[in-house]
Formats: structure tokens, C-alpha cells, sequence
């Protein structure tokens, strides 16, 4: 498989300071980057999938006039949090 190049980025001196200055022994400016946009196309795909998941249920909630209510949504999630904690804890 032939590789691909991104675009080239100019930015400001700063920003590329800053970008070198957290660099971890042996990382490199295009290696960080690199890894920078890979981890903002799995988070921008994660978000979209969450927000297609979102209206996926209000549509289902609409067609079917079935709701859950917000007491009863935030009583199931303290119950999960708590079995969360005590597994913690063991």
C-alpha cells in the first residue's frame, strides 16, 4: 500500500515550541502529529457515532411514544455507579 502525506501546516513559532516542548524522549515533531490527528479522527468518529446513537433513540422514542424519564435515567446510572465503586473496592 503507497503512504499519503497531509498537507503541510504552517503555525505559529509558539505553537511549534510548545509542540517540541512535550515531546517524549525519542518522539519526533511528525511522529507527535501524526499521532495527534489519529487520535482526532477516532474522537471525531466516536462523536458521531454517539450523536447518530442519540437521535437514533429520540426517533425510536417519538415513533414508539415510549420515554424514559430523567429521574428514572439518573436512578439507573447512581445504581451504576455504585456497583462501579464497590467493584473498586474489592
Amino acid at each position: 500500500m503507497k503512504t499519503s502525506t497531509l498537507p503541510a501546516l504552517r503555525v505559529a513559532p509558539e505553537l511549534r515550541a510548545e509542540a517540541e516542548a512535550v515531546l517524549a524522549p525519542g518522539e519526533t515533531l511528525s511522529s507527535f502529529v501524526h499521532d495527534a490527528v489519529a487520535r482526532s479522527i477516532e474522537f471525531r468518529k466516536a462523536q458521531q457515532e454517539f450523536v447518530a446513537r442519540g437521535l437514533a433513540s429520540a426517533d425510536k422514542a417519538r415513533r414508539s411514544g415510549r420515554y424514559v424519564s430523567s429521574q428514572a435515567s439518573l436512578k439507573a446510572l447512581k445504581r451504576q455507579l455504585v456497583r462501579a465503586r464497590s467493584a473498586l473496592e474489592e
